[in-house]
This record gives C-alpha cells, structure tokens and sequence, in this order.
C-alpha cells in the first residue's frame, strides 16, 4: 500500500475529510480507545517554533500510544546544510512519519518525494492545511456544518489564506477575503479555487464580512516577516476585526483565528474575548484533527 502525505487541505478528499472530523469528534468525545501508534515514532522537525503546532501532535501521538521525537534545525544536519533527501532518507530509516514545520513549501515537497514515510505539513509559508482542518471542524461543531456556510477572511493572503482557499475549492462552501493591494493570496490558488466554488477578494473588510457564517483572521505579520512589522501595519490600517464588523456578519457569526493574537491590532479584545469567538476551542482541535490525522497515515 502506497504512503500517503497530507501536505496541503486538497491532498485529502472530500469524503476523507469527513471521515477525519468523524473520528476526530470521537476521540473528542472520549469515545476512541484505540492505540494505532503504539511502538511507533514521530519525528517532528521545526525550523519555525510553535505553541500548538508542537504540543498538539506530541501528546496526540502519546495519546495514541506512539512517541514523539522534536527536532529543531540545530538539532539535525539539516542546519548544516544536509540535503533534505538524504535526511529524508536516513529518517525513513527510523521512524514511522514525519512532521516538519518550516518557511519554504518546496522543502516539504522535496522531503516527502524522498521519504518512505508518511509526511505532514506542519506549515510553510503557502500552505497551513492542519490549522484549516481544526478550523472547519470547528464550523462544524458550532455550526452544524460546513456545507452553505460564508466565511470572512481579513487581512493577508497568507499561508492561512491559501489554505482556506484550498478548503472551499474541496469542501464547496463561500470565501470571502479582505486583503489590502499587493497582500492577496497566491495566484494560482486563488484561480483554481474561483473555478470550484464562490468566492470573491476585495479590499473591503466590509464587503467580505456582509453576511457571514465565520469572520477569521491572522496576525499582520507572521514569523519571518517582523523586519516588515511597521509597513505592514500601515497597510493593514482598517483591516481589524472589531465588534462593527462582526455586525456585518450573522447574528449567529462565530470568530475564529489560528493563533497567536495581537490583540489591538488584526481583532479587538472586544471580540476575541467576546461571546462570538471559538478561538480556544478551535486550538483545542488541532489536538483532535491531527490524533485522527496521525491515526489515519500511521496507524
């Protein structure tokens, strides 16, 4: 049987998707006692730090009976300049899947070309597909569904913008992105997705946000960028989710964002503190989509 990678939202199907959110609900519920990665080990390679990226997938994988190995760029060769085959290579070697959250896209792609193992993306800078799992999963939860729902973006077309684009060309529901001139997500996801489901960018906050189901958000500058800090906040001047925005949005609206939040700027404390917002709990589920994730390539 062939090794199968989750690299970005769309390497999965719809039906598999569903299936996920299923087994992942369980294990929520406290319903799954399974332990498919007992004796088994996940190498999980940063060359970005993380708060929930980390924790969530090492205790997913304790608590799917398997261990978690973290490797950060100075502990591996790959911080010395070692080919990203040979590492993949010698790692296959060891292991039974890799995790790798890192700033150039082409480097997981490099890695799992060469890896007998299962790979994930834990994030690049194009692509945040576990993030967009937890994020839908959380629609689902609090919503009902997915299925007809308007989500809001605001601010960068970033790696989480992508994802979400790639989310709605699989999943068929409507994005809406608010992104100042020169910030829009990726071209050619962008296209691609417009041909599969209704969407729409605009440099209107308001427009997009008309309506919705969920308004979600990112930081202005994410990891990397902090030399553009300045600049972008001038660019990103009106682009912050406020409680005059959620009104736009359904009563019933919920307020997601992936996390970390500079409160004052990209979303007020107002709302993410407010009774619309579904932050923690959508942490909560990276925690849960990828113990099922994890359970699904490795178990």
């Amino acid at each position: 049987m062939p090794k199968r990678d989750y690299l970005v939202f769309s390497d999965l199907t719809k039906p598999q998707v569903d299936g996920l959110f299923q087994l992942a609900t369980r294990m929520k519920a406290g319903e799954y006692r399974e332990r498919p990665l007992a004796g088994k080990t996940l190498a999980m390679i940063f060359a970005k730090s993380s708060t929930r990226t980390r924790v969530s997938f090492e205790v997913g994988t304790y608590q799917l009976g398997g261990h978690a190995l973290f490797l950060s760029s100075r502990d591996i060769q790959i911080g010395r300049g070692e080919p990203i085959p040979d590492t993949a290579r010698v790692l296959s070697r060891y292991v039974d899947g890799i995790m790798i959250r890192t700033f150039d896209h082409a480097e997981v792609e490099e890695l799992a070309t060469h890896a007998s193992v299962p790979v994930i993306n834990g994030l690049t800078d194009l692509h945040h597909p576990c993030q967009i799992l937890a994020d839908v999963l959380t629609i689902q939860q609090h919503l009902g569904g997915y299925a007809g729902k308007r989500v809001a973006w605001i601010g960068d077309g970033n790696n989480m913008a992508n994802s979400w684009l790639d989310a709605a060309a699989l999943l068929g529901f409507e994005l809406r992105l608010a992104c100042p001139e020169g910030y829009e997500p990726d071209h050619d996801i962008y296209q691609r997705a417009r041909k599969l489901t209704t969407t729409l960018i605009t440099e209107e906050p308001e427009e997009a946000a008309e309506g919705a189901d969920v308004v979600t958000t990112d930081v202005w500058a994410s990891m990397g960028q902090e030399g553009e800090a300045e600049e972008r906040k001038l660019a990103f001047k009106g682009y912050v989710v406020d409680a005059e925005l959620m009104r736009r949005a359904k009563p019933s609206a919920i307020f997601l964002h992936c996390l970390p939040a500079h409160r004052g700027e990209e979303v007020t404390a107002e709302v993410i503190e407010g009774p619309q917002s579904r932050v923690f709990d959508e942490a909560e589920n990276r925690l849960h989509v990828q113990k099922a994730l994890l359970a699904t390539l490795m178990g």
